[in-house]
């Protein structure tokens, strides 16, 4: 078990997401950036599938009450193993009683904490993705308790070497493909939207990320339409939208993109103020 004493900013339990049930308006959700949550799970010879702990911009405190192993992957957030610095991407030994902890942002905007066998939190329709009204709660609280499997184990088993991929941090180009109503921009639109570089506003959450810069736009609204996690909406005001893991699954806006999975994970590393390109892919 995991004892909860400080949440941080916005700590949830995420798996890969829920799926089969978007035909009832339930989004996906799941990892914003699946590739850290699974090379954490990886590291500790984890199923990919299994829940993790998504935690960001700043760090919750935890006190271990079994033995276990844990790797962090993704941002870095200084974090502390009995205010001891430690190594992301690697796997470290705990006891019962120690603390983790997390301090300086240095890099990226969301770390992953895995632990051996995942957490074994609530499943509601399959997955342990925390959202309102599905999970009993939206995100961890002061005072819980997060069940885990124990693992006595001293020594770190030695798997197959693993090389994260920090381009996920370093890059600021989004790939994307052509989305459904792309064609319907111009020339000129679709020579804006490559050529320029976007930033990201302050509203951006795991629902959406929306950029500052306004883009023109003449397009008519839509039908209601499906929607996915990576879909580039353009409003009737010129805002461009990039839904996220819990977006909901339709919507009126014209799709001009859909962004490459990879992006994803890089935009989900992203905050307020920082600068991207699209980048079509044929």
């Amino acid at each position: 078990m995991v004892k909860v004493i400080k949440p941080g900013f916005y700590t949830t339990i995420q798996d890969l997401g829920r799926f089969g049930y978007q035909d009832y308006g339930l989004p996906v959700s799941g990892a914003m950036d699946q590739y850290s949550a699974q090379f954490a799970n990886a590291l500790l010879n984890n199923n990919e599938h299994d829940a993790v702990l998504e935690i960001t911009m700043t760090g919750p405190t935890l006190v271990f009450k079994c033995h276990t192993l844990i790797c962090i992957s993704g941002a870095d957030l200084s974090p502390k193993l009995n205010d001891l610095c430690i190594k992301l991407n690697t796997v470290i030994a705990v006891k019962p009683n120690d603390m983790l902890s997390f301090g300086k942002l240095n890099y990226g905007f969301r770390s992953y904490l895995a632990v051996s066998g995942g957490f074994q939190t609530e499943i509601k329709l399959k997955s342990r993705s925390m959202y309102k009204n599905i999970t009993t709660k939206l995100k961890i609280e002061a005072n819980d308790h997060l069940m885990i499997n124990e693992f006595n184990q001293t020594k770190t088993n030695k798997h197959a070497a693993l090389k994260y991929n920090s381009e996920l941090f370093s890059s600021n180009v989004l790939d994307a493909y052509k989305g459904p109503e792309f064609e319907l921009l111009s020339p000129a639109q679709q020579n804006q939207l490559f050529n320029n570089k976007f930033t990201i506003s302050n509203l951006n959450n795991r629902m959406a990320y929306q950029f500052s810069e306004l883009f023109e736009n003449s397009l008519k609204p839509i039908i209601t339409t499906p929607v996915l996690p990576g879909t580039v909406q353009l409003t009737p005001s010129g805002n461009l939208i990039v839904l996220m893991r819990d977006c909901q699954t339709t919507g009126g806006y014209p799709r001009i993109l859909q962004l490459k999975e990879a992006s994803i994970n890089i935009l989900s590393q992203k905050m307020t103020g920082q600068a991207l390109q699209f980048k079509l892919l044929e």
